[in-house]
């Protein structure tokens, strides 16, 4: 798409203009870093445009601090942009067995995922982050057919944009938007942790 330039004109009837501001559902997905980091800047420009915004971060501990969380909720509290609503659903990495936890991940995942349709049915946000949401759709903590019609159907001008790796192929077929993020180096590969300010 160079210079902004459309590959081929749909014949839908639509207007340039009508056609522009139809809703996106985005998924950013693959082995690279930088998934939620894209979703969270377009999270920034929503913010900027004054809508209101919604995350939902799944497989994250409720005590589990990342940046944009701190600089979005800000923002949000400043009037300026849109309101910021931020939600975490399962408490830390679920994939990985803790002993001793009684937490129902799949059931707090499923509740998450039954929160995000009713906001979608009341148009509660224009902007929504399912961040790591792929993971449940994996899992089979939430059903993907569900997940599929109701994005699909989702009302109003409601845009969604979900993270994660191995998204499921019937989701990636709806998307309007797909990024697969392709690992070329990571700091990990020579022994080096994360750290604050770039990983969170």
């Amino acid at each position: 798409m160079p210079q902004g330039k459309v590959e081929s004109v749909p014949d839908d009837g639509l207007t340039t203009r009508q056609r522009r501001r139809q809703h996106i559902l985005a998924v950013h997905t693959g082995q690279g870093k930088g998934k939620s980091t894209a979703a969270f800047g377009m999270a920034l420009r929503a913010w900027s445009a004054g809508w209101p915004i919604a995350v939902y971060q799944f497989v994250k501990s409720p005590k589990w601090r990342v940046g944009e969380e701190t600089a979005l909720k800000a923002l949000g509290e400043t009037g300026k942009g849109g309101p910021v609503v931020w939600q975490k659903m399962g408490e830390g990495w679920s994939w990985i067995q803790r002993p001793g936890t009684e937490r129902d991940h799949a059931a707090e995942a499923a509740e998450g995922w039954e929160q995000i349709k009713r906001d979608l049915a009341a148009e509660a946000h224009r902007f929504y982050v399912l961040d790591e949401f792929t993971y449940p759709m994996k899992w089979g903590w939430v059903d993907v057919a569900d997940v599929v019609a109701t994005l699909r159907d989702r009302p109003g001008n409601q845009h969604v944009v979900i993270t994660g790796r191995d998204a499921h192929p019937d989701l990636v077929a709806i998307a309007d938007l797909v990024t697969d993020m392709t690992k070329v180096k990571h700091p990990m590969d020579a022994g080096r942790k994360g750290q604050q300010g770039i990983e969170w």
